[in-house]
């Protein structure tokens, strides 16, 4: 599919946008294997986590849809089945990852794999600290899906210190640990997303500049209720739509607040940007609240880098299109995660920003480029990457006459009424 997009004269309306990516594929995860009924409210109905519930169900895992309410009847820590063919993760690194951590503990042996832009991203990260304690998990030669998982006695708990940042490296230990013979820690030298750690409720302590994540194995998980706030990462893309386009003004409703997941606003902030944060209240242990956003004039002439960036390595292709429409330079370094997303993102980002008529200057963890008055439409691509297109989306907003993307459906991963959601602001 390719979507024509034509210069805006204007954003305005309330909306609210889908759940959280993160913790809905988390919710699923802890309901399957906690004892009882979990109910999910707002839980994202996307590609991604419908993998997981997808997972879990193959794996013997009761689901249903009530209202709008997604219900979990799960069965325990041990009460996972051995699946009946290989288990599909689709595009979802997180799904692959975290899981891989449940499937390590597990009394059968089981095969995750997914689509083929999934088999070419790396899983050594994750490998490793498994294998450390105990997993038997075997991949390709290149460290890639699938991964082929065979039970072992027990698993070793374990101090892992992580080398990176990675919510999803992290959160495949916390949850392997629930299977170990002992207290299993994570340290993180760069505090990463921290939604496993408040929904399953785990001990944490700050020592000598680092955060250590605790949790007990053989713990029983009870159900419970989990309300899943608006994807900050999704509000991103329409933040930085408003502030960039003459004339507009929004109310985005719900919004998670959690304060790994918000160093994108402090960023824009620090550019100009005019977003204020109301109704701010706390639900489930997450902090959310109603985000309202004008039109600005931004500036850039920053140096986005170091303990800041796991913050917000997804919402990173979008800050680069906000630095388009500001003025002065813009530079990301550190960001080498980005070369292993949906696609290679800083590769990605520097073949579409350089069709604009801008030059870029490509790292090996990151870019650089200066602002410019003038600007060309274009025919971006996607590389089939959710948010790059929707970034591009957002771009072409502002730039003259018309542009497109290629392979726009790929919205479908996180924000499937994405383009849906974005026409109904231009009245």
């Amino acid at each position: 599919m390719i979507k024509t997009i034509n210069t805006s004269r204007g954003l305005h309306g309330e909306i609210v946008v889908p759940g959280d990516k993160s913790i809905s594929h988390r919710a699923v995860m802890i309901g399957g294997i906690a004892h009882g009924v979990t109910r999910i409210k707002g839980f994202l109905k996307a590609a991604d986590p419908l993998s997981t519930l997808s997972c879990y169900q193959t794996m013997g895992i009761r689901t249903e849809s009530k209202n709008d309410e997604l219900l979990i009847y799960g069965k325990g820590i041990h009460g996972l089945q051995k699946p009946s063919a290989e288990l599909n993760a689709g595009n979802s690194g997180t799904t692959i990852r975290l899981l891989s951590g449940i499937l390590s503990g597990q009394k059968f042996e089981s095969t995750i794999s997914g689509d083929p832009f999934l088999v070419q991203r790396p899983m050594k990260r994750i490998i490793d600290p498994l294998k450390k304690m105990g997993a038997q998990i075997n991949a390709t030669e290149k460290f890639t899906a699938p991964l082929h998982i065979v039970p072992v006695d027990t698993l070793h708990a374990i101090d892992y210190e992580l080398p990176i940042a990675s919510a999803q490296v992290k959160s495949a230990v916390l949850l392997a640990g629930l299977y170990a013979d002992g207290i299993t820690k994570v340290i993180e030298h760069e505090e990463s997303r921290d939604h496993t750690e408040r929904m399953l409720q785990l001990h944490t302590e700050h020592k000598n500049g680092n955060k250590i994540i605790s949790i007990t194995g053989g713990r029983k998980l009870e159900a419970g209720d989990f309300e899943v706030p608006g994807d900050a990462s999704s509000s991103a893309f329409f933040i930085v739509g408003t502030l960039i386009t003459p004339h507009s003004e929004i109310l985005i409703r719900n919004v998670g607040l959690n304060p790994t997941r918000t160093g994108f606003i402090k960023i824009l902030q620090s550019m100009g940007a005019s977003i204020s944060v109301v109704n701010e209240r706390n639900i489930g242990g997450e902090p959310i609240g109603d985000l309202a956003v004008t039109t600005s004039s931004l500036h850039s002439d920053i140096v986005v880098n170091g303990t800041i960036i796991p913050n917000i390595i997804d919402e990173i292709p979008i800050l680069a299109v906000a630095a388009l429409f500001a003025k002065g330079r813009f530079e990301i370094r550190n960001a080498q995660d980005l070369r292993n997303k949906e696609t290679d993102r800083i590769k990605a980002l520097c073949v579409n920003i350089r069709k604009l008529g801008i030059e870029i200057e490509e790292y090996h963890d990151g870019f650089a480029f200066e602002s410019k008055n003038d600007l060309f439409p274009a025919v971006f691509n996607s590389f089939d990457d959710h948010r790059i297109a929707m970034a591009f989306g957002i771009a072409s907003l502002n730039l003259p006459g018309i542009s497109s993307i290629q392979n726009a459906e790929c919205v479908s991963i996180s924000y499937p009424k994405f383009w849906e959601t974005l026409e109904s602001l231009q009245h």
